[in-house]
């Protein structure tokens, strides 16, 4: 028997995307699920594209990070839920603040492998409604009581609930191996760094006034569909200056000397969903739908940030990209000066400034800041933590394709867990 070819592989165009504004915790998306949300994305990718007939989506992939447990099948519910055919499969995935991006590459694996031809890909998360879990030591009560044989034996166990087993289990902001919350991960990183508060805040400044600014020259009109009163991201603060951000007093690494991450410089907790669709050139010539751009490259790392050199800011918990991306454009052959636009995303400005401090050091050349978060990011728009990925792919694809030209854009987005995911985007 003859050993089986490879597979050979197709370009797969990023033929658009689309999300709901983005809400800070607690406001107008206080009482919408992860799914009402999902599916509002969802049904304005498949108004848009004229996604509505049977089989005109080979899959959907999504994901969410707080997750109830009604959403143990959240991308299939919300495909059953919206205008999209429903017999179309769908999965989850998550991989913390990687998960839309990782979305993203899961449904592009399948279409450059010829597996499916076209794809939706994206996530959703919600702070306001996240999942309170049952005090562990109730649980165990609970289900000892369960297991009692007869009605005397579940008395027994029953009787020992106390007040205190009463108190939820709500969900933290802070890594399991650390007890640490992400920003102050981020402070014992950008001191390791040196990155400034003035540094800081002149890179949120300019991320509230890109955005404003796309907004205002209508760039997002085909990216974002109004949703609960909102169309524009509510975290965005179109008079935002470095000035103003000055006055804000640090949050975290304020036990440490010279603090300097503040609400300012330091995405809030945030409502939203976001989706991509993605497609082999012959599906999207078939409907007469140009591609904004092609994905091209991908990488993932991930760095010890339990025990490596985290006071000396190599193993940071969000430092992952910094390993990731040259890996990635080694073996793509690029170099960072071949890149027209460079999206990070902003879980800090000081994380963002001490990614670029290490793409440096290992030898990539500078990034000219003309080039980064041209249309603002996550400082602006705020962090659904698995929408996030989605969001910077349809938006860095869309400007791509507004340049007219061959182009080629850049993806970084770091991770809770001390993870990061990274991507290549192109237009020829």
């Amino acid at each position: 028997m003859s050993p089986l070819e490879p597979p050979r592989t197709r370009r797969v165009a990023i033929v658009g995307g689309t999300r709901v504004p983005f809400a800070r915790s607690d406001g107008p998306y206080a009482t919408a699920s992860n799914q009402e949300m999902l599916t509002a994305a969802l049904d304005g990718l498949v108004e848009r594209y004229g996604l509505q007939e049977p089989g005109a989506v080979g899959e959907f992939v999504a994901g969410a990070v707080l997750k109830h447990s009604r959403d143990f099948n959240l991308a299939r519910e919300t495909v059953l839920g919206s205008a999209l055919d429903p017999r179309t499969p769908a999965y989850d995935v998550q991989q913390a603040c990687g998960t839309g991006l990782q979305a993203v590459i899961a449904a592009a694996n399948k279409i450059a492998l010829g597996q499916t031809e076209s794809a939706v890909a994206g996530g959703a998360d919600t702070a306001s409604d996240a999942p309170l879990g049952v005090n562990d030591r109730l649980r165990r009560i609970l289900l000892e009581a369960r297991r009692a044989k007869s009605p005397g034996g579940r008395a027994k166990a029953l009787a020992r609930i106390r007040p205190g087993h009463l108190v939820p289990d709500i969900p933290r902001n802070a890594e399991p191996r650390t007890g640490l919350s992400m920003g102050e991960h981020a402070a014992v990183t950008a001191r390791a760094w040196g990155i400034t508060r003035e540094a800081q805040d002149d890179l949120a400044a300019t991320s509230h006034q890109r955005l404003a600014a796309a907004y205002e020259r209508g760039f997002f009109q085909d990216l974002v569909v109004p949703f609960r009163g909102l169309a524009r991201d509510q975290n965005l603060r179109p008079g935002s200056t470095v000035e103003k951000l000055a006055a804000l007093k640090p949050v975290f690494g304020v036990s440490g000397d010279r603090p300097t991450m503040t609400a300012g410089n330091s995405t809030p907790l945030t409502d939203g969903a976001a989706t991509v669709l993605l497609a082999s050139e012959e599906w999207a010539r078939a409907r007469g739908l140009e591609p904004l751009a092609y994905l091209t490259a991908y990488e993932t790392a991930a760095v010890d940030f339990v025990g490596g050199d985290v006071v000396g800011g190599e193993d940071g918990l969000l430092m992952a990209p910094a390993y990731a991306v040259p890996r990635m454009l080694e073996r793509a052959g690029l170099g960072i000066e071949d890149f027209d636009l460079v999206e990070i995303h902003e879980a800090f400005a000081s994380q963002v400034l001490a990614t670029l401090a290490a793409w440096e050091k290992r030898g990539l050349a500078p990034v000219d800041r003309a080039r980064l978060n041209v249309a603002g990011s996550s400082l602006a728009t705020g962090h659904p933590f698995a929408a996030t990925g989605a969001r910077v792919v349809a938006t860095l694809a869309a400007l791509l394709a507004e340049r007219e030209g061959p182009g080629r854009g850049l993806i970084s987005v770091c991770a809770a867990g001390g993870q990061g995911v990274t991507a290549v985007l192109e237009r020829t």
